[in-house]
């Protein structure tokens, strides 16, 4: 039988839940009348800055309020800290999902469970900006921009840089930089990121 405890904590956490949307409403607004101008994913960025800047409670059920209004997917249940940027309205955000401080978001889908500790950078994929012509300023030459999936229960150490995907229950070191798609239930390090060890077996594995 359920304990009343959990009950009312429910229905304190979906009270505050309302009064956060009710606060996020007008930024919102601005949201959508300018991604009526310039597009969803660049007035995201100046909305998502601003409240990145709101601190402790207020700002988590803040930021998680205007996000699930205005990104693909965005759990009532996500935490997402202080200073925490999104650049793209493509991003999904799932259950009991931890992002921590200062971390940038791209076009990224993280799945339930999944922890990203303070500084983490997920961006849109590996070629985000063109590299190929030296003739040309690199600002000038046509990116790919492509979805990154961090999954399920996988767990990225600080300042970690994900430009690929990262299979469930992962591990990836603080400080590495993922640029070739990890395995599920792996332990990486490094930079490139390479696969250590085997989490369920424990065993070592050359890199990859």
């Amino acid at each position: 039988m359920t304990t009343p405890e959990p009950i009312v904590r429910r229905m304190v956490k979906s009270f505050v839940r309302g009064i956060a949307f009710v606060f996020i409403l007008p930024v919102y607004l601005t949201f959508w009348l300018q991604s009526l101008v310039v597009g969803r994913d660049r007035a995201l960025e100046g909305h998502s800055e601003l409240l990145s800047l709101l601190p402790g409670l207020t700002g988590q059920y803040a930021r998680r309020a205007f996000l699930a209004c205005v990104l693909d997917e965005c759990h009532s249940s996500a935490a997402i800290c202080f200073g925490v940027l999104f650049s793209k309205a493509g991003a999904r955000v799932g259950a009991n999902v931890y992002i921590g401080p200062r971390c940038h978001i791209g076009l990224v889908t993280i799945e339930r469970d999944a922890l990203l500790a303070a500084g983490v950078h997920a961006t849109s994929g590996a070629r985000t900006h063109g590299t190929d012509d030296p003739s040309r300023p690199i600002r000038d030459q046509e990116g790919a921009v492509t979805r990154v999936r961090i999954g399920a229960g996988a767990w990225i150490g600080s300042a970690a840089i994900v430009m690929n995907d990262v299979g469930a229950g992962t591990v990836v070191g603080a400080g590495a930089v993922v640029t070739k798609p990890l395995p599920d239930g792996v332990v990486a390090a490094g930079v490139p990121a390479r696969v250590i060890r085997d989490r369920a077996s424990g065993s070592r594995l050359p890199g990859e």
